[in-house]
């Protein structure tokens, strides 16, 4: 694939940034697209962009699965979208190596795309540390696949333990370890507790006391980006609700499904979920393009890779100055960096397509400047925290402005609809408490039956 008779524009990944860009950019570009002196391309291994901050409400079944995601084809009719992974980049020359789906099934290898202009925005991944045991019985909350997974395995404990006399088994299979006190990690446990919480109601042989979810978080607080006041209400709201909240405390192993905790207590469970942050993305370290210390790549306010042409990045990729912070006291001291959250990431989205469009137009460029404006965050049904410009509120109005902001900054109208309509019919009817595990072994049923000759008079 050659870039020799068009400009082409090249985003690595199809996130917040990586979509919203491309977004804007077939907006601004419409002229040059229509001609065909343009041309984008979206490289994601997903064909579809997802929306975190509503898995919590998936894996609680408040929202279905498929409204938590954004189609990048629907969205982006103007952009080429290639399913598939970059796994090598080469800026001097402008070429990018990645592997697609056709490429592992046909054997033929990586291919090569050149381009003229490059977006890094391939998010991030979860951080792990080397705890043992870890990587055997550890569950992620990062994708859409993970919070229907664990919504499944949930519901599929209860049932375990339902059904079971050995009070070894039933005591793991209703205990719920979460390490990480971050947003993912409060919000996932807050509303699996509610939704099972409610599930057992239906359970001739499970008491809600009979349950116990643990939060485990490494630092003295909860929710840093609340602020103190409201992580310190989330911890009392959480332990009100017989959830244990263990601060200062550090998941040590988990071999054998036996939670070790670094205060000595330990736990057999079945269930750990582990929300202890992320990390940049390996792509980065590939590029040879500047990173500081954590990885992530030199960005100046303009949003350019900090001494490289043509080479762009935002989010969770980019180091980018914060102008509206405090300058440093000394003159040889680093600059605030704007925080890796969606927040930013959305705005900075918008300024990069326009950078980008006026740099293949031939105009100025401008910097990334938005002053933070808080934050908030659900703690169960009608039940959260906001910190939102200087403005503390709890309970049910929180929660109310978590859900109010979440679906202004949903993309597209017809996901905004959807989730409406189905937190509408949420509150006139009752919650769902089916578990599908099986969705994930679809061939589980045929290959039992092919083993074992039944017919289907048998099923």
């Amino acid at each position: 694939m050659s870039s020799k008779d068009v400009t082409r524009i090249l985003v690595v990944g199809g996130g917040y940034v990586g979509m919203y860009t491309a977004l804007r950019l077939q907006r601004k570009l419409k002229q040059e697209l229509r001609q065909g002196t343009v041309e984008i391309i979206v490289v994601d291994p997903e064909p579809y962009m997802t929306y975190q901050p509503f898995l919590p409400e998936a894996a609680a079944g408040s929202i279905s699965p498929r409204h938590v995601v954004v189609p990048l084809r629907r969205v982006l009719p103007q952009c080429k979208v290639v399913i598939g992974e970059v796994t090598d980049i080469d800026h001097d020359a402008r070429r990018a190596t990645l592997t697609t789906l056709a490429a592992e099934e046909t054997g033929n290898g990586a291919m090569e795309v050149a381009y003229d202009e490059l977006v890094l925005a391939p998010g991030s991944v979860s951080r792990t540390l080397p705890v043992p045991g870890l990587a055997d019985v550890g569950i992620g909350f990062k994708t859409v696949e993970e919070a229907i997974g664990l919504r499944n395995h949930v519901l599929g404990q209860l049932d375990i333990a339902s059904s079971t006399r050995d009070p070894a088994i039933r005591d793991a299979a209703l205990t719920f370890v979460f390490v990480g006190g971050g947003y993912a990690g409060v919000e996932a446990l807050a509303e699996l507790e509610d939704m099972a919480r409610y599930a057992v109601r239906y359970y001739h042989n499970i008491k809600p006391e009979d349950m116990k979810w643990i939060l485990v978080e490494a630092t003295n607080r909860i929710l840093p980006e609340v602020g103190p006041d409201m992580g310190g209400y989330a911890v009392r709201e959480l332990r009100a609700r017989n959830i244990d909240v263990r601060l200062e405390t550090r998941l040590e192993s988990c071999e054998k499904h036996v939670a070790q905790l670094s205060d000595g207590s330990r736990f057999p469970t079945r269930t750990l979920v582990w929300t202890a942050g992320v990390k940049p993305h390996p792509i980065l370290a590939k590029t040879k393009l500047p990173l500081n210390g954590h990885g992530r790549l030199k960005c100046t306010p303009a949003l350019q890779v900090d001494g490289v042409e043509h080479a762009w990045s935002a989010g969770d990729a980019a180091a980018v100055p914060d102008l509206t912070a405090e300058p440093p006291a000394g003159a040889d001291a680093p600059r605030v960096l704007c925080a890796p959250n969606a927040q930013h990431a959305v705005r900075q989205s918008k300024v990069l397509a326009e950078n980008i469009a006026a740099a293949v137009r031939g105009g100025p460029i401008v910097d990334y400047a938005h002053t933070y404006a808080g934050s908030v965050a659900s703690l169960g049904l009608h039940k959260g925290v906001a910190h939102v410009y200087g403005r503390k509120l709890k309970g049910y109005p929180a929660w109310f402005m978590h859900r109010a902001y979440h679906l202004s900054r949903v993309p597209t109208f017809n996901r905004k609809a959807r989730v409406l309509a189905e937190w509408t019919l949420a509150g006139l009817f009752k919650r769902e408490i089916v578990s599908l595990g099986s969705l994930e072994n679809p061939r589980a049923e045929f290959e039992l039956a092919a083993g074992t000759g039944r017919h289907n008079e048998a099923s």
